[in-house]
């Protein structure tokens, strides 16, 4: 065979890869339920009369059940076809089966939660809620992994912002959830709980199959996807006005009510974008169907004789016996990653560098979030300091998660950065950020917040991204899943055994309160050291993996775009 023909395939007005990721977004924004928790833990506190520190265990269900989504990852794999099953088409695959799951997980733990919280279920012993707890936020990981796995199987060339539009709404779907609660509940956080068990759920069963895998290319999809991560910035925007503003004036109903229409008319927005592109596509689909045929004879003159076009594993095109002229690298001399399964990857070192990355970065992050009113209250903030702090961390967690995808692709794609060069880079701006607020001084918890938001939404983007590309999509899901049990890793031996236990021993004596700098000052600075540390995993892993950035991946994707 002298040639091969690439086939362009036409799809629906619904069935097609822009609508898939409309019906992501929208299922992103409401699967953010987990950041939600200060709204209703003071009812369940009281409703079970529990004290601080069994809340805080309930708490700690919470993020290993949001952070340790291996199941899904693996179910995730098993409905899922492999990268060349779908390449010249689309709409293949289930992962519905994975947003069906995680809606019935949803369901039956806010529900049970709900029934404890108004007294249906009398006082269910501790280690039931926790289970209610663990099964609720378990269904989160089950919505995030197959929205986010599915988009960067959409869209291999510029996974990175695929994902950090993905991460970037679920970074907002807190504060979207809050809009909605202060609007219908109005300080009910009970009915709180109710919503929080039916409104997820219903919305991922509605919008579930429309999230299908396409292995179809497009020539605009920067330009399309740069319209969803637009209307990301102006959605973000939007709420941090609406946040100030609810926080500075207390607000008539039928202001909260305005606010909501318009939110939702921001949230509905990308189906314009979704529509454009598809209507582009139609039109290069009519135009090739012209010259197919002439294609067809043309690729037969250009290529070499016993020269071929075939795919590699992962879907990209790629030409062999082709030397670059760049780099002067031929493809006879490099050889492709495979797809690596979850112990495969497991042996490598590159997964040890990135797990361990992780547990400094994203623990030291989420321990700083957790204690964010302690540490506001011990420096003399007033609760309306600490509370717009608190609002505002989602807006610095979604600038992190959509900025670092975004700014990466374009470096690997124009420069040929590897990515694990901004991780490093993020987790060194961090431990800048944990001193920072270390140092106590006026106004360095409000500049250190936003060091250290934006830096602990930027791994939710880079991590997963990279370990697309080191280890493959084919059981993708599963390795970035349980990467991500680093998160609660972390932030438990940070949150409990270095904060936790540091502020107790100094506030012994004085009933359990800690005033001053001396509260948080030891373990801010041991958090630094801990993110100095993940900076030095990271820049590791960027030297292992240097060479494969650029001899295998930046090539690749430079082929993929040329054909």
């Amino acid at each position: 065979m002298a040639g091969s023909k690439i086939t362009t395939t036409a799809t629906s007005k619904t069935n097609n890869k822009w609508m898939t990721t409309v019906a992501s977004i929208w299922i992103q924004c409401t699967s953010g339920s987990l950041y939600t928790f200060p709204i209703y833990s003071s009812a369940l506190k009281s409703s079970q009369g529990y004290d601080q520190s069994t809340l805080d265990t309930v708490t700690v269900f919470k993020d290993f059940g949001a952070n340790a989504g291996i199941l899904s990852g693996v179910l995730y794999s098993s409905v899922a076809p492999s990268t060349a099953d779908v390449n010249g088409g689309g709409g293949r695959g289930r992962p519905w089966v994975v947003l069906a799951a995680g809606a019935v997980q949803c369901f039956a733990g806010y529900l049970l939660m709900w029934l404890a919280v108004v007294g249906v279920l009398h006082r269910p012993p501790v280690p039931v809620v926790c289970l209610f707890m663990l099964l609720a936020a378990h269904g989160m990981s089950f919505f995030n992994t197959a929205n986010v796995v599915t988009a960067v199987r959409n869209f291999p060339n510029y996974s990175g912002t695929a994902v950090g539009i993905m991460k970037g709404f679920l970074g907002l779907s807190g504060a979207i959830l809050i809009q909605v609660y202060q609007t219908i509940f109005q300080n009910r956080p009970t009915s709180f709980l109710l919503m929080l068990a039916l409104l997820p759920t219903f919305n991922s069963l509605l919008l579930m199959y429309f999230v299908r895998i396409f292995g179809t290319k497009d020539v605009d999809e920067k330009k399309h996807l740069d319209g969803f991560s637009a209307i990301a910035l102006i959605v973000a925007a939007y709420l941090m006005a609406v946040i100030i503003l609810e926080d500075s004036f207390t607000l008539p109903l039928s202001a909260h009510i305005f606010i909501l229409a318009v939110l939702m008319i921001l949230i509905a927005s990308p189906i314009c974008v979704a529509i454009k592109a598809r209507h582009g596509d139609s039109l290069r689909f009519s135009r090739t169907a012209l010259i197919e045929e002439n294609q067809l004879s043309d690729d037969s003159d250009q290529l070499d004789a016993g020269t071929y076009v075939r795919r590699d594993p992962r879907g990209y095109d790629q030409v062999p016996d082709i030397a670059d002229h760049e780099t002067g690298i031929s493809d006879t001399t490099v050889g492709w990653v495979e797809n690596l399964n979850l112990l495969q990857a497991m042996r490598t070192g590159n997964f040890w560098f990135l797990f361990l990355a992780m547990a400094c970065g994203m623990g030291t992050g989420l321990a700083t979030l957790n204690n964010m009113s302690q540490i506001g209250g011990s420096l003399g903030y007033t609760n309306f300091e600490t509370s717009t702090l608190v609002s505002l961390w989602s807006i610095w967690n979604f600038l992190g998660r959509f900025g670092a995808g975004y700014v990466s692709d374009y470096f690997l794609n124009v420069k040929g950065w590897p990515r694990p060069s901004f991780m490093a880079i993020t987790l060194a701006i961090m431990s800048v950020g944990h001193s920072v607020i270390a140092s106590g001084l006026p106004g360095t918890l409000y500049a250190g917040s936003v060091l250290v938001g934006v830096c602990y939404g930027s791994q939710w983007s880079l991590m997963p991204t990279i370990a697309s590309e080191i280890f493959g999509v084919a059981h993708f899901g599963t390795i970035f899943n349980t990467i991500t049990i680093a998160c609660p890793v972390g932030s438990y031996i940070f949150s409990v055994r270095v904060i936790g236990y540091i502020y107790d021993k100094e506030a012994s004596g004085k009933s359990n309160t800690c005033t001053g700098i001396h509260c948080f000052m030891l373990s801010f600075l041991v958090m630094a050291s801990a993110s100095f540390l993940g900076f030095c995993l990271a820049l590791a892993l960027f030297f292992r993996t240097r060479t494969f950035y650029k001899q295998v991946l930046f090539r690749r994707l430079r082929h993929s775009v040329r054909e």
